[in-house]
């Protein structure tokens, strides 16, 4: 299902941490991580920590059960977030000049630093404000800004979505108090 409403793109452009929606400050901000165990192969450019994995960015919390980190050639980072059966891996963002946050949760979470895209699998959604998507996979491509999200049948049913197809709950938009004259 491709989505064109400004407002679910809005929602999954959140999502990446580079874009002009999230807190802009984050960016520059120390990355702090904690985890049960850290494994660093300097000569392939990857870390995986695992166990109760907490990456903290600014505003930005990224929770998972592991999390590997690999670098390519060109300096660009890709990183997979994992959870297990009983607890998603999850993220938070404040969003950028408003009291609001931007959170979702899925099995797996990867994000392409080259490709400025992000895919959430498995019992996914996002949410900002009160608007959410709730789908089997979620993905969002910043650099040529189509999303796309996928239902996964009735195998793939969760309180959000009972039925498994793809769910989007929109809030209409706050319209401007009309000027008074006095």
């Amino acid at each position: 299902m491709n989505l064109h409403r400004p407002s679910l793109l809005l929602i999954l452009l959140a999502l990446v941490s580079t874009s002009a929606f999230a807190e802009k400050a984050d960016r520059d901000k120390p990355i702090d991580l904690e985890a049960d165990t850290v494994m660093v192969n300097d000569a392939k450019k990857t870390s995986t920590y695992t166990g109760n994995v907490i990456l903290t960015q600014g505003t930005l919390i990224i929770k998972g059960d592991k999390l590997v980190v690999r670098e390519d050639k060109e300096g660009f980072q890709h990183s997979t977030t994992y959870g297990n059966p009983q607890v998603p891996s999850t993220f938070k963002q404040k969003m950028e000049g408003k009291n609001e946050y931007m959170e979702g949760s899925a099995q797996r979470i990867e994000y392409d630093g080259r490709m400025d895209k992000v895919q959430l699998f498995t019992k996914a959604w996002v949410k900002r404000g009160d608007d959410i998507v709730h789908g089997d996979y979620i993905m969002y491509d910043a650099n040529s800004e189509y999303a796309e999200v996928i239902g996964g049948g009735s195998q793939a049913a969760t309180p959000g979505t009972p039925t498994g197809r793809v769910r989007a709950v929109i809030q209409p938009k706050k319209k401007p108090a009309p000027a008074t004259g006095q």
